[in-house]
This record gives C-alpha cells, structure tokens and sequence, in this order.
C-alpha cells in the first residue's frame, strides 16, 4: 500500500469512527465501519487487510477520547456529518430500512431456494436480512423450497440439508419448513379454481409459434376454449398422458399487454424426467415458479417479499392470478444483485458445481470456494457474515460485499478469545522457506504469552535447544540483529544466532524487527489451507494440542481454524 493510500485510509477511518462512536454513544467499532469505508471508497478494495490494519489504530485513538473531544473533532474535520449527526437524533437505528407498512408481531417472510446446490456466498444474503427483519419486527419466516423444477434446476438431494445448515450458521431458525414438491396437488386444485374462473386455458401451440403471436399481441386459437374442455386437457396433462412440449396451461392475461412477457404466461408444463425425491417422483405435471410461488406465498400468509430487481415481472405476473382470485399481493421489496470481491471463483453455482465435479475444487468447503460451507470451514462466524450482509442495506443498486468488512467483523468476534502462536512457513511464496539456525548463549526457552492482552491465561514455553527455524525473510544479514517474539534480541553470526541480552528499547527504537520462530525439532508439521492454495509449514509444540474447531491466531500471518489436530495439522486460514 502506497503512502498516499495509506494517509487516505486514516483519515476516511477516523471521520467514520468519530461518526460512529457519536452516533451510537459508546466506542467505534472496525468492524461497523469497514463496510461504509470501502463501500465510500472502491479504490481502497484491493488492500483489503491491509486497510483493516489501518484502521484498527485509529479507532483505538478515537475510542479513547472522550464525547465532547470526538464532537470537536469530528466538526473540525467534517461538519456536514456533525449535522447529519443533529438531523438523525430520533431516527431509528436498525441498519435496514423499515418494511413498508409492516406491524410489529405481524410480519411472515420467507426464503425460497431452489434446492439445486449448496449454498454461495451471494445466497446468504436473503436470509441475513429475512431473519433479521424477523428478529426487529417480532414476526416468523418459512424456508420454503421451491424444488418444483426437476429438469433445467434439478434439485439436489444433499442441498436441502445443506441450505438448512447454513442458515442455522447464520444464526436464524425458521418457523417453517416446506417443499413445494410435497405441495404439486394443492397447485392442481387452485388451477381448476383458475380455469372455472375463465382465467386458464391448455395450448399446444409449438413454442415458436406461440412466440410469434404473442409478440405480435394476437391470441392463439386456444385462448377460447370452453373451460370443461380445458379441464379434460389439464387432467390429461396431470395423468401424464402428453409429453415434454406437447401441451401447456396459460393464465390468461391481457394479449395486447405493452409488456409481452406479461401476454399469457406458463403456469404448468410437463416434465418427462421424474423428481429426484421419491415423493414426488410420479408427477409429470409441474407449475412454473411464478405460479406455485404466488399461491404459497398467499397459502402461507406472506406479508412482505423480498426479491431481485430483475424479477419485478414475477410480481405483474403473479397479479393477474391475485386477481383472478380476489387476493392482496404482499408489500415487495425489489434489490439489486450482489458481488463479492476476493475470489477468482464467480459466484454462481453451476461453475462451482462443475469444479467440483472437474476436480479443481475439493469440495463446496473447499477455502477457494466462495461459499457459505467455506466460510464455515475457515472459522469465520455466521454472524459476521450477516453483520456485512446487513450493512448492503436493501438498495435497488447493485452493492458489493468487500470481504475484508466480513473479516472485520468476525475479528472482532474472536480476537479476545483466541489464543496465539507461531508458524514458521517452509514455502518460496509465503516467509521464502523455513531456515534453521542454532541459538547460543540465552535462556533455554522462549515463554511468549498466550494471549498479549490477557496476562492471567499465562505464556507458551518454547524450547530452542534443539535450535530454531525462521523465515528465510526474517533471518537478517550476518552481523545484523533480530528480536525472536518472546526468547529476545539475538544476533545473526556466522553460522548461528547468538542472544545479546538487549532490552526491548531495541524494538521500540525501530533498530530491532520482531520475527516469529519455532524450535528445530520439536515442532508440528502443519498443511494450512488457503484461498491461494495449501502452504505448508511448522507450528510450535503446543499447536498439537488444539482441538477440531478451535481457532488460533498465527502471529504475524493470520487466524486460523484447526480442522484435523493429527501428527501433520491441517488448518483452515479465516483471515489476518
């Protein structure tokens, strides 16, 4: 990072901690303002952790003045947001915005996932702010699959469970669990209501032709039929008697509609190619999403939809059925897509679907996979990820999810528990390899504490006997010294590193860098699994001693989850 980026980052830091810590009464938080801070400004993403080291000094410094000098400051260096400040007194302060004529105790939402895949990160967002607005309004929401296409999005049989789990990482549980699937016949019924209303008629027009007349705003020679032959035709398609192609229901619309996607849309096609759940296996008639989707949101009690900008002819649609049936149309919220920074993986679920299935990934937990098992895997919390996706607000705009705001977030939710150590990495691309040296003239071992803002939890004992291994990139020139994190200040001899017994002012003077170690011999073999691939490296001996899942900070390279505590230890990195 360039100086220039660097000064840029400080200042933007300290306005938004100011606001921050103005706003809510009590100290600024990283991770509330990382967010706002690389959405403010893009040219800071490619910096990532880098910007959040940054920034972490500088709330430190503003959370240590008191109200009336963070006022002062914040009107010297941005009075706009002092009066923003007085403008937002009484406004309330959830993150999202209020939920268009919602009441408290009468809000049901839901989240509707198709089944076809796991989860990616970009699918997380709908039930971060569904449980959410849950959570603020007292009301309920229902995971409804909406699995009823078993050819172009054939449902997986593991991604039910596997949806389930991550919105249970989340940190949300629904009121309500249901697959559409298990539903086909309640469709059946609310589409014989549609055709004695005169509101559905079968057509077996070739697709193309249909395509044809529809864009040329004339109906088709089916449009007329009297509802009892339309309800022999719909029987026949429920009893599997046409084929893939060979007959459709249509809502009737308006055939002359200025939007021709709206011109009497698909509600039921047949499918040749049997569900995969075995409940659902007999049935070839299957509803078109718009049509199953707008009957169970109305069935189930639907107050309020959230749902892309770019289906806002799904709700059109849905409204002729609505009106058909004399039904209220919930309040919708239309958002625009999200991204996330980071990931050479786009987020999409065929291509990860396909990668795994080529080899290149090892799995949907794989750590270069941008998806909710991968997060869960690297140690980062659910609740982080919600924080971040929260923070996106509801804005028709297309948003970006910086990654480093998740690590903020989830650095703040572990920092304070999470026990450090060292790992020497024995790799060209990360420290340039592991070089052993012998250490002459000192204490026998090293004894740096286990957390450094937390004296009662004790300190590490690190033997050096054996002699030590360091980064290649930390191992200074002959004669030159270094400082090996809690042993002392040693000097670089010929073939060894000889202890000095200088105090820590060397350090503090800047003459003297800080560099991390492990013993020669007695250390622990660790593979730690990256976004950029597997590096390999030595842990010291107390590294054996985690278990499956708990979390350790690597000094100087980052946080990681333990994943198999076995003679080599295999670690998952979440961040720095």
């Amino acid at each position: 990072m360039d100086e220039d980026i660097r000064k840029r980052a400080e200042e933007a830091a300290e306005v938004n901690a100011l606001f921050n810590a103005l706003k809510h009464g009590g100290d600024a938080q990283v991770g509330a303002i990382m967010g706002p801070l690389m959405g403010e400004n893009p040219e800071f993403r490619e910096y990532g952790d880098e910007i959040a080291g940054v920034v972490a000094p500088v709330v430190e410094r503003v959370n240590g003045m008191d109200q009336a000098e963070k006022r002062e400051r914040l009107a010297e260096l941005a009075p706009e947001r002092v009066e923003e400040l007085d403008a937002d007194e009484e406004e309330d302060e959830h993150p999202l915005p209020d939920l268009p004529n919602a009441e408290e105790g009468g809000v049901r939402m839901r989240v509707a996932p198709n089944p076809n895949s796991p989860w990616h990160i970009g699918h997380a967002r709908m039930a971060a702010v569904v449980g959410t607005y849950k959570e603020r309004y007292d009301g309920e929401f229902v995971c409804r699959f909406d699995d009823t296409d078993p050819d172009t999005k054939r449902p997986d049989l593991d991604a039910y469970d596997a949806i389930l789990k991550a919105i249970d990482y989340l940190g949300f549980e629904p009121d309500e669990v249901v697959r559409a699937s298990d539903r086909v016949d309640i469709y059946y019924d609310h589409a014989r209501e549609l055709i004695d209303e005169m509101g559905a008629y079968t057509c077996s027009c070739p697709a193309e032709e249909f395509s044809d007349l529809k864009n040329a705003g004339e109906a088709c020679p089916h449009r007329e039929k009297a509802a009892g032959t339309v309800h022999e035709e719909f029987s026949a398609m429920v009893d599997g008697e046409y084929g893939a192609g060979e007959m459709v229901l249509r809502v009737r619309t308006d055939i002359e509609h200025k939007n021709p996607a709206l011109r009497d849309w698909v509600a039921f096609r047949v499918v040749d190619t049997p569900h995969p759940r075995e409940e659902a296996a007999a049935y070839r008639c299957w509803p078109m999403l718009d049509f199953q989707s707008g009957v169970d949101d109305h069935l189930m009690g639907v107050t309020h939809i959230i749902r892309g900008i770019d289906l806002q002819d799904s709700a059109k649609r849905q409204g002729f059925v609505y009106d058909y049936f004399g039904w209220e149309y919930p309040e919708v919220v239309h958002w625009g897509h999200v991204e996330v920074d980071e990931y050479d993986v786009p987020l999409s679920s065929s291509t990860i679907v396909e990668r795994v299935a080529a080899g290149e990934l090892d799995g949907w937990d794989d750590p270069r996979a941008p998806t909710v098992a991968s997060l869960r895997r690297r140690g980062i919390r659910g609740e982080a990820l919600v924080a971040a996706m929260v923070e996106l607000g509801t804005s028709t705009s297309n948003v970006d999810l910086a990654m480093s705001s998740v690590y903020a977030h989830n650095r703040e939710l572990i920092d304070d528990d999470t026990d450090r150590a060292f790992l020497v990495r024995d790799d060209p691309d990360h420290g340039g390899g592991a070089v052993e040296r012998q250490v002459v003239g000192g204490p026998d071992a090293g004894e740096p504490p286990v957390h450094p803002d937390h004296e009662d939890r004790g300190t590490r004992s690190i033997p050096v006997d054996s002699g030590v291994l360091v980064e290649s990139a930390d191992l200074p020139e002959r004669g030159q010294r270094v400082w090996l994190k809690g042993y002392g200040c040693v000097r670089h001899t010929r073939d060894a590193l000889e202890y000095t017994g200088d105090d820590i002012e060397v350090v503090r003077d800047g003459n003297v860098p800080v560099v991390h170690w492990v013993p020669a011999e007695a250390n622990v073999p660790v593979r730690m699994r990256t976004m950029d691939g597997d590096v390999w490296g030595y842990g010291e001996p107390g590294v054996a001693e985690y278990d499956r899942d708990e979390m350790l900070q690597f000094e100087r390279v980052g946080f990681v989850r333990i994943d198999d505590p076995g003679e080599e230890v295999v670690a998952y990195f979440a961040h720095k």
